[in-house]
C-alpha cells in the first residue's frame, strides 16, 4: 500500500467535531472532486468520485450527519490510466443538492443569476479549525504524496488556475507554510517539497500516525546520509593521507640518492625515518610519534622544508 492511500485511510476516519468543520470538509471534497450536471428544471445533481472506498464511505457518513440525506454510492470503472474502480457519490435535486451547493459556497448568486463559482468561499474558512478541515476535504479529494522514502512530495490538484491560487492562499495562512503553483498539461498543482512543511500539513490535517511513519523514514534516510558523508570522508582523508605520503617518500629517495640522508639537519633526518618506516601513517599519527610529540602544523612544516630541499637538487 502506498504512502499516499495510507495517509487518505487514516484521514477517511478522522471525524470532525463540529458543524461548521463538517461543512468545511464537505464542501472542500466536492469543490475539489465534484462535477454539477443539470438535472431538468434548472435543478442540479452532483457527483463526486474517487479510488479510495474507505474515502466514499466517509463522505456519504458526513453527508448523512451534516445534511441528513442518503446519497447515492455506485461502483465504477476508474477514469486513470490504472486498473482500478471510482466510487460515485450521487446528490440528486430530491436530496438537497442546490442547499448543498449553496451552503459549500459552490452555487453563488450575482445580479440576481445564479453562477457556479471557482475557488474557495471565504466564509466556510473563518476559524482555524475549518481550515484544518477543508485541507483535509480537498487532500482526501484532490491530493498526493510521495512516499518519503523516495522524496518529499506533497500536491493538490486544482482544475483553475484560480482554485490553485486559493488552496496555496489556505495553505500559506498556517504559520512557516510556503507552498507553490506549477502549471501542468490540463490542470494547476499546489505543492510543498519541504519535509518540515509536509509533516506540519499531515498535522494539520489529522493524520497523526502517517507523521510518526513520516518522521521515522526521515530519521532513517538523515542516519544513512549521514553515514555516507562520515564513509566518504574516511575514504578522502586515506587519498590525501596517501598522496601527502608519496610525495614525502619521493622527496626523501631524491636527497639520499643526491646527497644521504645525513644531509638533512638532525630534525628533518628524525621525521624522515620516521616517515619511511610508516608509510601509511597520516600527518597526525606521525606527530603523536614523534618523541616529544609535536604538533600537525610542526610535522606538516618539516615535511614542506624537505621537500624544498628535494626541489633545489
Amino acid at each position: 500500500m502506498s504512502f499516499s492511500l495510507e495517509t487518505k485511510n487514516e484521514l477517511a476516519h478522522v471525524e470532525p467535531d463540529k458543524k461548521c468543520c463538517m461543512l468545511a470538509e464537505i464542501a472542500g471534497f466536492i469543490r475539489m472532486c465534484g462535477s454539477i450536471r443539470l438535472a431538468g428544471g434548472g435543478k442540479f445533481r452532483i457527483i463526486t468520485t474517487t479510488e479510495n472506498p474507505a474515502v466514499a464511505r466517509h463522505y456519504k457518513k458526513l453527508m448523512h450527519e451534516y445534511f441528513g440525506i442518503e446519497t447515492r454510492l455506485e461502483v465504477g470503472q476508474a477514469n486513470t490510466l490504472k486498473k482500478g474502480r471510482a466510487y460515485l457519490l450521487t446528490i440528486d435535486p430530491d436530496n438537497l443538492s442546490d442547499q448543498i451547493l449553496r451552503e459549500t459556497g459552490i452555487l453563488m448568486v450575482r445580479e440576481g443569476m445564479n453562477f457556479i463559482s471557482d475557488g474557495i468561499f471565504d466564509g466556510l474558512i473563518r476559524t482555524k479549525c475549518c481550515k484544518k478541515a477543508y485541507l483535509r476535504g480537498i487532500f482526501l479529494a484532490a491530493g498526493t504524496i510521495t512516499d518519503p522514502e523516495k522524496s518529499y512530495h506533497l500536491e493538490i490538484s486544482c482544475t483553475s488556475q484560480i482554485l490553485a491560487n486559493d488552496v496555496r492562499k489556505l495553505i500559506n495562512s498556517f504559520v512557516d507554510l510556503h507552498p507553490k503553483v506549477s502549471a501542468r498539461k490540463k490542470n494547476y498543482a499546489v505543492y510543498v517539497k519541504e519535509a518540515e512543511q509536509i509533516k506540519d500539513i499531515l498535522a494539520l490535517m489529522g493524520a497523526s500516525n502517517q507523521i510518526f511513519t513520516f518522521e521515522n523514514v526521515r530519521m532513517t534516510k538523515e542516519i544513512r546520509n549521514q553515514a555516507n558523508r562520515i564513509n566518504n570522508c574516511d575514504h578522502a582523508n586515506i587519498d590525501k593521507a596517501l598522496k601527502a605520503s608519496e610525495k614525502h617518500m619521493a622527496a626523501i629517495n631524491k636527497i639520499i640518492d643526491a646527497r644521504g640522508l645525513e644531509f638533512l639537519p638532525p630534525k628533518l633526518q628524525d621525521v624522515a625515518v620516521l616517515r619511511m618506516e610508516n608509510p601509511d601513517a597520516s600527518l597526525q599519527e606521525l606527530a603523536d610519534m614523534c618523541d616529544p610529540p609535536m604538533k600537525k602544523s610542526g610535522i606538516n612544516n618539516r615535511f614542506r622544508k624537505i621537500e624544498e630541499i628535494a626541489s633545489k637538487l
